[in-house]
């Protein structure tokens, strides 16, 4: 009897290990997909989850996914119609139509990028990932008037951040208010202290 039980224990720890053995050699799509990505394999990544992303009925988040992996790629005009693509689908989703905005940067269609963040806003009008994009594409544009006045509004509702802080100098350095941008990059090392870009012009205009 105590032999049949031993037989019985040792025959259930190998049932186990075989379990443990399998799942190792077939890990979940889902955590194959985000490991690849760490590692900069953004199409085998993808491949991982696009069963996910083409079956019906659509898996929306498989879907965006593959929009950002599909950017990862520089596949700019694919992840674009994959991000409208989720839009259709849910068209209340900000971060589809923040995710659109990616590959209009990418391109540098910096006038269509602003147009789709102030889209977001218009639902969200404090989106602070909206606001920042839409600060890049100013920046890119040497809209400076414009960026310092957006810049301050949206500090003003996040006033510990130091991104729109840069933002906000970097505009009043190239409209030439020194006093101001030395005010601005001072605060920013507040936030983050030995702040590169702040030291350095901190250095530079004493």
């Amino acid at each position: 009897m105590k032999h049949a039980n031993a037989v019985r224990r040792l025959a259930a720890l190998a049932a186990g290990l075989a379990i443990a053995v399998a799942a190792h050699a077939q890990p979940d799509p889902w955590s194959e997909s985000y490991r690849l990505e760490s590692i900069g394999r953004y199409a085998e990544a993808q491949a991982q989850i696009a069963p996910f992303a083409t079956r019906q009925p659509v898996h929306e988040f498989a879907l965006i996914r593959s929009a950002w992996l599909t950017y990862l790629q520089g596949r700019y005009a694919e992840a674009e119609a994959l991000y409208r693509r989720s839009l259709e689908l849910n068209p209340r989703s900000i971060e589809a139509a923040l995710g659109v905005m990616l590959p209009q940067m990418a391109q540098y269609r910096w006038a269509d990028a602003i147009k789709t963040g102030r889209k977001v806003l218009a639902d969200s009008p404090w989106n602070y990932t909206a606001h920042v994009r839409i600060m890049v594409c100013e920046e890119a544009t040497s809209r400076w008037t414009e960026l310092a006045k957006h810049a301050a509004e949206v500090s003003a509702r996040y006033p510990t951040d130091a991104t729109l802080l840069v933002y906000w100098a970097r505009a009043e350095s190239a409209l030439h208010n020194v006093r101001k941008a030395r005010e601005l990059y001072a605060q920013v090392l507040e936030r983050v202290p030995g702040h590169a870009e702040a030291t350095k012009y901190l250095s530079a205009a004493q």
